[in-house]
């Protein structure tokens, strides 16, 4: 059984702090490859200025090409409704049944799952592998796994993650304010960002 780790986001764009976690991830469980997957309409944001799919698509291919063991799939592209994380579980289950998925995920996320859309279903069709940082206490962390183990029957591995003070916004107002984002991103997502003139009006 192939173990698969899915990255799921906007990535607008991605950075550095995205494939740290993926890497650590593929580490820490011994994964054979990470699914990064780009959420074409991404329903907790729909207030936002979310930038148009092919951009961001091509970003995370250009950040990633160089990685083996990193995949794009742009499974959301052909779909017509939200980018809810149970239905891409659900149809990826039902077009790669022989793999066993893991669903990469910062701390704050495993507190914020019951808000999702049909948690039960996220936590049947995937192991949870949660990113640990500092602000989260191991006391609240293994309550919480206690709580999700007993109502789900949820699956929850833990990774010690170190803090990585990156995010996308962050980015985007670089961009705007004409700040320097070498280094926040891969070299060549950075180049792709100035030479499409991305973000520059937000």
């Amino acid at each position: 059984m192939k173990k698969v780790g899915i990255m799921g986001g906007t990535f607008n764009p991605i950075h550095v702090g995205h494939l740290m976690l993926a890497e650590n991830a593929y580490a820490c469980e011994n994964l054979d490859e990470i699914w990064f997957i780009p959420s074409a309409d991404p329903p907790h944001k729909k207030e936002e200025n979310v930038l148009n799919y092919e951009f961001r698509s091509q970003m995370t291919e250009l950040a990633i090409r160089n990685i083996p063991y990193f995949v794009k799939y742009d499974f959301e592209a052909q779909r017509k409704a939200y980018s809810y994380t149970a239905e891409t579980l659900r149809l990826l289950q039902q077009l790669y049944p022989d793999n066993e998925f893991y669903f990469i995920m910062g701390a704050d996320s495993l507190f914020q799952i019951e808000t999702w859309y049909e948690p039960a279903s996220v936590m049947a069709r995937a192991v949870l592998l949660v990113a640990v940082r500092d602000h989260h206490s191991t006391q609240e962390m293994k309550k919480k796994i206690s709580y999700l183990t007993e109502k789900y029957d949820a699956r929850i591995h833990l990774m010690n993650m170190p803090e990585i003070d990156i995010s996308s916004r962050m980015i985007r107002n670089r961009v705007k304010n004409r700040e320097t984002i070498r280094f926040f991103v891969p070299e060549v997502v950075r180049e792709y960002i100035l030479n499409h003139h991305l973000y520059e009006g937000e």
